[in-house]
């Protein structure tokens, strides 16, 4: 069995512009802003991302399947603690 990635916002944009190929892309880490809250691991790191993002990928398509696109890409991260991401999607 392989070990998760741990979520950094550094491996988040690793994945995402391998999948997405993204034209322009910036990963915040918004933990530290969510510590005691529901999916916290207490570290301030690792849990809460923002994701602003514009891709070719998402050319046509609706925002529900944009989403989609950019959760397929960081799934792998969920297990190891991902908990929650703001999109934002630009032209």
């Amino acid at each position: 069995m392989q070990t998760p990635p741990v979520p950094t916002a550094a491996a988040l944009e690793v994945a995402l512009r391998a999948a997405l190929a993204p034209t322009s892309l910036q990963v915040i880490d918004e933990s530290a802003a969510h510590a005691g809250h529901a999916g916290s691991n207490g570290l301030g790191h690792g849990t809460h991302f923002r994701i602003r993002i514009a891709s070719p990928l998402f050319a046509g398509r609706t925002r529900v399947a944009q989403h989609r696109l950019v959760y397929d890409a960081l799934r792998d991260f969920t297990a190891a603690g991902l908990h929650a991401l703001a999109i934002e999607v630009h032209a």
